[in-house]
């Protein structure tokens, strides 16, 4: 990035029916801009960049020739797949080109990602501990970004958690519920949730910990059917109800592949899932038992993606990262992730119940069931809290001790 001039066009509304736009400086826009990158990778930099009213903001440039290149990657990417076809018939992956059709026009509009980064702030406000950098409209363009600049470490550095004092369980009990919130509940989806995307940091003056959630281009919309369907999957798998696991699969396509299906989902063995995946712990051999069957299972695996709706696939690439995240943080399938999930799925339905139905009668009875259903998950996740608690194990202690000397 030199000196001269930037490459945007910053808009200045003479009256309300004409609008002229100038060509400014670095110089005119910025008291110091930095030309060394914050942060780079295949379609964008992030610059530092300090306004003249004081304020530290981010400058988001698009790569030059990224909008070229990538269609030619994408034209690469289908020519290779269609030979790998040829030549492995039962390796279809032709989705995947797809999907980077679609998704790529919409990574590279910033405009776009202002537009999605302004709305997830307003759908998940009640969230304090998330914070969204706020967009500066009047220094953005459809190739490069200007945002209020954050400061945090990765949400995977537990270095960085320990000296600044952040809890881990903390974080990844407030990381699950907003993503739960996002999913089951809206269903407007943030799916690049990789650790470069998500910061942590203390607040200066509450002193509580809070989740930066940046890089906001890639958005997947859930269809409302698919989602309840989808909700109502994961509300059998929580509870091991076997028979709600294949008929939700069978319903989001999956067929007779519904095993797998719930495995690739829950990357948990088909064993866990029948046993219950929020009542079995992770272990290490159960996961050298997953990364040996997708080996042996990769055929089949081909086949069922080929068969999920579309959506899934960013639905399974996004749970996938969370879910490195969690392993890393070392909070993986902690029950407060199920009890998160479970609060959602129970809201969003009845929420999709109450819209279906015009007898008052019927909408009270089922928000009365929604409220007795949430009354139970808290009833269940204060019982935990207890009995993993310093007073419930010495509560447990002294039964076992009365018991005995009974």
């Amino acid at each position: 990035m030199t000196r001269a001039t930037v490459g945007w066009h910053v808009q200045t509304t003479a009256s309300r029916r004409q609008q002229t736009k100038q060509v400014s400086t670095v110089e005119q826009l910025f008291v110091s801009f930095e030309k060394k990158p914050q942060g780079a990778a295949s379609l964008a930099q992030v610059h530092k960049a300090v306004l003249y009213d004081g304020r530290t903001v981010a400058v988001k440039v698009q790569h030059p020739k990224v909008q070229a290149q990538s269609s030619k990657d994408i034209f690469v990417m289908e020519v290779l797949l269609r030979v790998v076809h040829w030549l492995f018939p039962d390796f279809a992956f032709m989705w995947l080109v797809e999907e980077a059709k679609k998704n790529m026009p919409l990574e590279l509009d910033f405009l776009n990602e202002g537009r999605n980064a302004e709305k997830v702030t307003e759908m998940l406000k009640h969230f304090d501990f998330l914070k969204v950098p706020k967009i500066h409209w009047d220094l953005s363009s459809k190739r490069i970004l200007t945002m209020d600049f954050a400061e945090g470490g990765q949400v995977n550095d537990r270095e960085y958690m320990r000296k600044h004092s952040i809890d881990v369980n903390e974080i990844s009990r407030n990381l699950g519920k907003m993503y739960s919130e996002m999913i089951f509940v809206n269903g407007f989806v943030h799916c690049d949730p990789h650790p470069g995307n998500v910061l942590v940091r203390k607040c200066p003056k509450s002193n509580k910990a809070e989740i930066v959630l940046l890089d906001h281009g890639l958005y997947q919309v859930l269809n409302p059917d698919f989602r309840m369907d989808y909700c109502r999957l994961w509300q059998g798998l929580i509870k091991a109800d076997m028979k709600a696991v294949e008929k939700y699969s069978r319903r989001l396509g999956a067929g007779d592949l519904f095993p797998l299906f719930a495995c690739v989902l829950t990357a948990r063995s088909w064993t866990s899932v029948n046993t219950g995946i929020s009542q079995t712990p992770v272990t290490n051999s159960e996961d050298v038992e997953i990364r040996t069957n997708a080996a042996l299972y990769l055929p089949q695996i081909s086949d069922l993606l080929n068969r999920i709706p579309r959506q899934m696939l960013l639905l399974l690439k996004t749970n996938d990262l969370l879910r490195g995240i969690e392993t890393t943080l070392q909070t993986r399938a902690s029950s407060s992730s199920f009890l998160n999930m479970s609060r959602c799925c129970t809201r969003a339905v009845a929420r999709h119940r109450r819209s279906r139905t015009r007898s008052w009668s019927r909408r009270l009875q089922i928000s009365l069931s929604e409220t007795w259903t949430l009354w139970e998950i808290s009833l269940y996740e204060a019982l935990l809290w207890v009995t993993s608690s310093r007073m419930g194990r010495w509560l447990t202690t002294l039964l076992n001790h009365l018991h005995f000397s009974s």
